[in-house]
């Protein structure tokens, strides 16, 4: 568990991390570089979850040397299916991470959302949904290794 305490906001009791696949954690299909080893220290404290459309049906192979939930969604409401699997975690102990249209859901639900910008952009409802905006995966996955600065941003 990953316990951040933010002043006048209150405690997050993290427990789950779920991330988007491609846009957040990969480009054009393929894990982006430095992703591995931050989900490996990420990994000690919190279980981790992708959920993805898999657009590029590289997913599964990229991921598989890591210790990682993955489900690839089938139905066409991705953005519905991803907030119903954030709801089978627990909303209060999910962070959350994605750049899609198809996130905002489970960006605005979890107790910590992350929007990242990285090379394929951001879609604007993701970036609102969100509590935090990162410019790519390694600085929003570094905020969870060095939680101070998540709370220098969210502190009231």
């Amino acid at each position: 568990m990953l316990q951040i305490d933010i002043p006048g906001v209150g405690p997050l009791q993290l427990k789950h991390l779920i991330c988007d696949y491609n846009g957040t954690l990969a480009v054009d299909g393929r894990l982006i570089e430095g992703v591995t080893e931050r989900f490996e220290v990420i990994g000690r404290q919190l279980s981790l979850h992708v959920v993805t459309g898999d657009t590029f049906g590289s997913a599964e192979a990229e991921l598989a040397a890591l210790d990682v939930n993955l489900l690839v969604l089938s139905d066409t409401d991705h953005a519905i299916c991803k907030e119903d699997y954030l709801r089978t975690l627990g909303v209060r102990g999910v962070v959350a991470i994605g750049n899609g249209s198809n996130d905002r859901h489970m960006l605005q639900q979890s107790a910590l959302g992350i929007a990242v910008i990285g090379s394929e952009g951001a879609a604007s409802v993701a970036m609102v949904a969100a509590d935090l905006v990162a410019l790519d995966i390694l600085s929003a996955l570094d905020m969870l290794t060095h939680p101070q600065r998540i709370i220098a941003s969210l502190r009231c």
